[in-house]
């Protein structure tokens, strides 16, 4: 009898092999990303999101000042965020119109009462 010689490898079960270990893969990489794994979070007094919920400052073109979508004074706002946690973070969100001292004493005000996470919204110009 005769041997024959290999002209070629068959690479189809190669193939194959490594499209389930893309499969795989990916499904779990989804699920990690999204979610979706159920995990049974350990229990706490206070959840997270509570501590660390942004509050957000707007001032609008007229001037006029609103903490979390409720329209307050100055006086106001220093009265309902200076007994909140400091480490809160503090989102202001300003007209561009805006006189800037309206701004500075809204961002003086929080700085005072010792608020360190404050940021301010911006848009990313285009182009």
């Amino acid at each position: 009898m005769e041997e024959k010689e290999f002209d070629y490898m068959n690479v189809i079960p190669l193939v194959d092999v490594m499209l389930v270990l893309l499969t795989i893969v990916l499904t779990t990489s989804t699920f990690i990303a999204t979610g979706v794994i159920p995990v049974e979070l350990p229990k706490a007094s206070r959840s997270q999101e509570e501590t660390l919920r942004t509050q957000t400052i707007e001032i609008d073109k007229e001037g006029r000042i609103f903490f979390n979508s409720k329209p307050v004074s100055l006086d106001g706002l220093k009265d309902s965020i200076c007994f909140m946690d400091k480490s809160v973070p503090m989102l202001i969100r300003a007209d561009r119109d805006i006189a800037l001292q309206s701004f500075v004493d809204v961002l003086d005000m929080v700085k005072k009462l010792g608020f360190k996470r404050v940021s301010l919204q911006t848009e990313q110009r285009k182009g």
